[in-house]
């Protein structure tokens, strides 16, 4: 089971996703992050992944599912604590990953 906290920094919108991320999983996730990104129209969402255990094709399409959510809204998507093969397909998609030396 995966959840999903939230903090809330100026113009940042901080989710800490946790868990293994499977399809069901992602859909419940989904709702919730596009419930915190309707609600506080962030300029950015932070996803960290720092505390997945798994994450299928599922949670890729999560990911970029959120990034148009946020284009949408006039904001960006970061990715923070990516294992080293998601950066590299998410960075792929254009979507900015940190790691733990990078954070801003």
């Amino acid at each position: 089971m995966a959840t999903v906290t939230f903090s809330a920094a100026d113009d940042l919108l901080y989710a800490y996703l946790a868990g293994e991320i499977d399809h069901d999983a992602a859909q419940n996730l989904r709702i919730q992050l596009d419930d915190a990104l309707l609600a506080r129209t962030p300029k950015t969402l932070v996803l960290d992944l720092g505390g997945v255990g798994f994450m299928d094709s599922s949670g890729v399409g999560l990911i970029l599912g959120r990034q148009r959510c946020a284009r949408s809204l006039g904001g960006t998507l970061r990715i923070q604590h990516a294992p080293e093969q998601l950066s590299r397909v998410l960075r792929l998609a254009n979507i900015p990953c940190t790691d733990a030396g990078q954070e801003e």
